[in-house]
C-alpha cells in the first residue's frame, strides 16, 4: 500500500463499517443480497475453530470480533485500532505492519486477512505471504468477489464523508484465481459479493 492510501484508511476509520452496514455514503448503493452475504460471512467466522489466530488489517474490528479463539488483531493505523478495542473486548489489538509482523515464528495456527489481500500490489503480496507463512500454519483471505469469470484489477476513486477524494489499489477475485495465488486450499464461500479461502 501506499503511503496516501494508508493515510486514507486512517482518515476513513470512523466511517469504515458502513461498508458492512450499509450505512453513510453505501445507504443509497444497490447491492442485491448484500446484508445476507454479510451474515453467511459473520456465520462462516464464527464457525471456524482455531486456538490462536491473527487478524492482519482488522481495521475496526467488524469482522475480527466472529473469531474464536485467541485473536489478535493487527493494523497500522491507531484510528482504526481505537475502534477495534471496542468491537473485540476479549481478543488483543496491536499497531503494526503487515508486511513485517511483530511476532515470531509459527506463533499462530492460523493468519486471516479481511479485504487487505485485494490490496496489495504484486512486490507487496510476495512480502505479506511469506511473512503470513512465518507466523502461521493457514491462512484465511476473505476478499472482494469478481463479478465475472475472471479477476479485475483496477485503481478506484474513492470519497469520504468529508468530501475528500482518494485513490486506492483495488482487486476482485475468482476463487479459483485466489486459491492459485495460495498454493491451493478449500473454498470456503463463493458469493457475489465475497470469497473466503483457507490456504
Amino acid at each position: 500500500m501506499t503511503h496516501s492510501e494508508r493515510a486514507y484508511y486512517a482518515q476513513r476509520a470512523p466511517e469504515y463499517d458502513d461498508f458492512y452496514l450499509g450505512t453513510g455514503l453505501y445507504a443509497s448503493r444497490a447491492r442485491p443480497g448484500w446484508h445476507e452475504e454479510v451474515e453467511s460471512l459473520r456465520s462462516l467466522l464464527a464457525s471456524l475453530s482455531f486456538s490462536a489466530i491473527a487478524d492482519v488489517a482488522c481495521g475496526t474490528g467488524f469482522l475480527t470480533r466472529h473469531l474464536a479463539g485467541r485473536v489478535v488483531g493487527i493494523d497500522q493505523s491507531l484510528a482504526m485500532l481505537q475502534i477495534a478495542r471496542a468491537w473485540v473486548p476479549g481478543g488483543r489489538v496491536v499497531q503494526g505492519d503487515a508486511l513485517g509482523l511483530p511476532f515470531p515464528a509459527g506463533t499462530f495456527d492460523c493468519l486471516s486477512a479481511g479485504h487487505y489481500y485485494g490490496h496489495l500490489r504484486q512486490s507487496d503480496r510476495d512480502r505479506f505471504l511469506v511473512e503470513a507463512h512465518r507466523v502461521a500454519a493457514r491462512i484465511l483471505i476473505i476478499d472482494a468477489a469478481a463479478r465475472g469469470e475472471s479477476s479485475t484489477e483496477e485503481v478506484q476513486p474513492r470519497m469520504l464523508n468529508d468530501g475528500s477524494r482518494h485513490s486506492v489499489y483495488k482487486r476482485y477475485f475468482t476463487p479459483v484465481q485466489l486459491l492459485s495465488e495460495l498454493g491451493g486450499g478449500r473454498v470456503l464461500h463463493a458469493g457475489r459479493w465475497f470469497v473466503v479461502v483457507l490456504a
